[in-house]
């Protein structure tokens, strides 16, 4: 009857595991995707706007160009992004230190049963039982154990696995650098951009105050027929092609404004809050270099594209001996003390010391392929960094050459400027005394304004060259302890003192 109560019971606990089993696979059979809610979308976006522009030095008198550098340094949300990433790499390269560390473990647990695990002994030579049934163990036995175990290769791995993560760290500094000359650049066109703006805005004002007063007098003119119908209407449809040429370049020089804020952070709708400070006019500053090999390689050992392959191929010579370290025999050594309840045990406490090794053979017939595998790898990075150093050195030719045909598109623009300038004026003077119309007033002085916008466009060009120039060179604009709670006005100041660094280098 016991033997039956007990196989009764093991019936019912291994139905019962079935059933629960089957319960759990049928509840996950009903998981089903489940969108998201509008509230939590509107929550989250609620979130973002708060902390979009949040802990941000405000906007306080004019600003400069090297101040719009830094709040991009600062504030842009892709320069925070691989700052982050920076952070992140380090972060790893930390935790990759306690891979290397022997492994220290703490056990406990607890083992009972409903009755004693008995033994009986047999004779090898009879088959006789030749004890009563005995037992060496309680039914409920409760267990510790500290165990220290270090494996040797494993060490080895782990250091290399570190090297690599330190590589990775390089890594994601140079992808900042690379990233922050980028932004930077744009920065530095989208200033002069809004600059060019600060400048024409008043003359495009006052332009568009006369061309609104000429066309009420051309509609006059009309209204009272005191000349033939084609004279008025043939000026009134000058008068509005010049309206809309007007109004274009408002437009264009407003875009300015908003991508200038767009790359220092500033919410959409505040970019009329920037005052720019308009500089003095320095194209005859910028000088070019007297000697193309010397830029070819600073280029080529400073571009950050180029160090980041430099790196890639270092962890890749990591990765083979790594490999090498695979196919090792791997050597475990263990240490711990440990304790049992047990009382029927002559010694509750002791230490135990083992040493194993093992070795998995299939290693030996992947290490080939492997091998070939890293070669192979290697082969692709060298070739890559044969193909961007041309790209590189390419780059430094065509820079030079953009800047100094901005220079001298500079020159020429700044010469016709100063001759319609000079045409301008003397239309006014003759209209004053009604030897012109007016009609050929506001043609000539839009003129003038079109030869000013070529003037500061330009200027914006030659700009943007010297920056794309030391872009290509690989002139470090990025200060290297930058943090967010760096002042903007000491971190403008270390950019602008880097910037005439590398002005002077070049030249």
């Amino acid at each position: 009857m016991a033997i039956e109560r007990r196989s009764r019971v093991i019936a019912n606990l291994i139905l019962g595991g079935l059933v629960a089993i089957a319960a759990i696979g049928l509840t996950g059979c009903f998981i089903k995707p489940v969108p998201l809610t509008a509230d939590e979308v509107r929550s989250r976006v609620t979130e973002d706007r708060a902390v979009l522009t949040q802990d941000q030095e405000p906007l306080s008198g004019p600003m400069d160009l090297y101040e719009a550098m830094a709040r991009a340094l600062k504030y842009n949300l892709d320069a925070r992004v691989e700052l982050m990433h920076k952070m992140l790499s380090q972060t790893q390269l930390d935790l990759s230190h306690y891979a290397m560390l022997p492994r220290l473990a703490a056990n406990a647990g607890f083992d009972g049963r409903s009755n004693y695990a008995g033994g009986v002994a047999q004779s090898l030579l009879t088959g006789r039982r030749v004890l009563e049934p005995f037992t060496s163990a309680e039914k409920n036995i409760f267990s510790a154990d500290l165990s220290l175990s270090w494996n040797v290769v494993d060490f080895g791995l782990s250091y290399i696995r570190a090297k690599q993560a330190a590589d990775d760290v390089l890594i994601a500094e140079e992808e900042r650098r690379r990233v922050a000359n980028r932004v930077i650049q744009d920065v530095r066109a989208a200033y002069w951009r809004a600059v060019s703006a600060e400048r024409i805005l008043p003359s495009l004002k006052q332009l568009d105050e006369w061309v609104k007063n000429a066309l009420d007098k051309a509609q006059a003119v009309q209204d009272e027929k005191l000349s033939a119908p084609m004279v008025p209407l043939q000026y009134k449809l000058d008068l509005l092609n010049t309206q809309r040429y007007i109004q274009q370049l408002f437009r264009e020089l407003n875009i300015a404004k908003l991508q200038l804020a767009a790359l220092i952070n500033l919410p959409p709708g505040q970019e009329t809050d920037i005052v720019l400070m308009v500089p003095e006019r320095e194209s005859t500053t910028i000088g070019l270099p007297s000697d193309m090999t010397v830029l070819e390689d600073r280029a080529l050992e400073a571009r950050p594209e180029l160090k980041m392959i430099d790196y890639r191929r270092r962890i890749n010579a990591h990765e083979a001996k790594a490999a090498i370290l695979e196919m090792m025999p791997s050597l475990n050594l263990i240490v711990g003390e440990n304790y049992s309840s047990n009382k029927f045990l002559f010694n509750n406490h002791w230490a135990a010391y083992a040493a194993r090794a093992s070795w998995n053979l299939l290693n030996l017939f992947r290490y080939p392929a492997r091998t070939k595998t890293i070669e192979a790898q290697d082969k692709v990075l060298h070739t890559q960094n044969l193909a961007l150093s041309m790209a590189v050195m390419s780059q430094v030719h065509v820079g030079v050459a953009q800047v100094a045909h901005a220079k001298r598109e500079v020159s020429t623009a700044k010469l016709y400027y100063d001759t319609q300038s000079q045409i301008t004026e003397q239309v006014r003077v003759a209209w004053r005394s009604s030897r012109v119309s007016e009609q050929a007033v506001l043609r000539e002085r839009v003129a003038q304004v079109a030869a000013q916008l070529r003037y500061d466009a330009v200027e914006a060009e030659l700009q943007t060259a010297w920056a794309s120039l030391l872009a290509a060179i690989g002139e470090d604009v990025l200060p290297n302890n930058l943090t967010q709670e760096q002042r903007l006005s000491d971190l403008a100041l270390q950019l602008r003192a880097r910037w005439a660094k590398g002005k002077e280098s070049i030249k």
